[in-house]
């Protein structure tokens, strides 16, 4: 421990950002993308149709969204490295006991514990331990961790089904939570005792702090904006990454669904990465923004393009694209506008009425596609995504009022 704490600060702040992308692809992948290869198995076990399948996910998310606020005060209260180690626990321990549930109804309640373990160990952890670390160059950091945790999908989607081909789901669920415990405890058990002295430095205003740009007056306003744009962006997200293999399927892709799907990740990734690369000259208002309109669109390509499969591998692409910025703009947007003193907390409600939204999206998504179809289903989707723009839009309408009556 102590030569990673006499280490070059620019070392171990890529070794922090290294290691955190670490758990958060197993993370991600175990916690979240991990549901949809394994959701048919689950469904024809406890005697459920898909629906009823995915509204049980949904409630977890429901259950991980209400939570978050409180997480988020906790983040600025003990440090975020503790509860991520706290949290790699509690994801073993939520894991197995969906492996082991004996029936449906313990199955649920063992569900909506593994998605409130992941408010402990995911982004919204994840980011305020760099912003508790080094608010100065949290910016890029967090752009950092993205690009690397942008692989999660993109892995854990054919490990998942790879995996599924000779284990149950119980069995895979056992191989997940060893991984939590073997892989993401000791690394977060490390960040926890490497955060700690920060910790104490930033409640004691001892660190500099990041100073928000939008003016007193409107940082109400401004919150709901951007909560706003983030809970309808997060609800088409959901819905549409759930859903993603039978809506390719459904269109009549048939076996080319994998490998469209499997495109999404590197998407993502190659999004960050040209963000890094522009040396985030992009400001986080209009990375929401971008990362907005490039999902929109390429909903809006799938649904013109239907059974096209280039159209589904332009679709995934652009999906990818928007997504990767999106997850950039979640953890930056709320440190440009409202400054790093409670950011814990304000990403930590922020999360909370995102996952709210989410939480139903892959129930409602799933329950409009069957009683409409696939494309009233996208073009919903479409209208949801431009009304997210609007919201995002209009948070720069009050930066320039602002600016106007300085």
């Amino acid at each position: 421990m102590r030569t990673f704490r006499n280490a070059p600060l620019l070392t171990q702040s890529r070794l922090v950002v290294a290691s955190l992308g670490v758990t958060q692809i197993i993370g991600y992948g175990t916690l979240y993308y991990s549901f949809s290869p394994l959701a048919a198995s689950m469904g024809r076990e406890f005697g459920w149709p898909s629906d009823w399948v995915f509204g049980a996910f949904s409630a977890s998310l429901l259950a991980s969204g209400l939570a978050s606020p409180w997480v988020g005060r906790w983040i600025d209260r003990f440090g975020a490295g503790r509860l991520m180690a706290l949290g790699s626990i509690g994801a073993a321990i939520a894991l197995l006991a969906c492996a082991l549930s004996p029936n449906a109804i313990a199955f649920v309640f063992g569900l909506v514990a593994v998605e409130l373990a992941s408010t402990f160990v995911l982004y919204t952890a994840a980011f305020a331990l760099l912003v508790q670390i080094k608010p100065l160059t949290a910016k890029t950091s967090i752009t950092h961790l993205t690009l690397i945790a942008g692989f999660a999908s993109t892995i854990f989607w054919p490990v998942t089904t790879a995996l599924h081909q000779h284990l149950t789901w119980r069995e895979v669920y056992y191989v997940f939570a060893a991984a939590h415990l073997l892989l993401c405890l000791p690394i977060h058990f490390w960040l926890a005792l490497l955060s700690r002295n920060h910790h104490k430095q930033a409640t004691t205003s001892a660190m500099p702090i990041v100073e928000g740009t939008l003016p007193t007056d409107r940082l109400r306003q401004g919150f709901v904006l951007m909560v706003s744009g983030f809970a309808l962006l997060g609800f088409i997200n959901a819905a549409v990454l759930i859903h993603m293999l039978p809506i390719l399927t459904a269109l009549g892709l048939g076996s080319f669904s994998v490998l469209v799907g499997t495109l999404f990740g590197p998407a993502q990734v190659a999004s960050r990465l040209f963000s890094l690369m522009s040396g985030n000259r992009l400001q986080p208002l209009g990375l929401a923004i971008i990362s907005t309109g490039l999902m929109t669109s390429a909903i809006a390509i799938l649904l013109w393009s239907g059974s096209w499969l280039t159209g589904a591998l332009a679709f995934a692409v652009i999906f990818g694209l928007g997504s990767g910025l999106a997850s950039i703009a979640q953890g930056t947007l709320p440190l440009a506008l409202f400054g790093s003193m409670g950011y814990g907390e304000r990403v930590g409600q922020s999360t909370s009425v995102r996952l709210v939204a989410s939480s139903g999206a892959p129930f409602v998504f799933a329950f409009i596609m069957h009683g409409l179809g696939i494309g009233p289903s996208l073009l919903i989707c479409v209208a949801i995504g431009s009304m997210a723009a609007m919201s995002f839009a209009l948070i720069g309408r009050q930066l320039r009022a602002g600016r106007g009556n300085r």
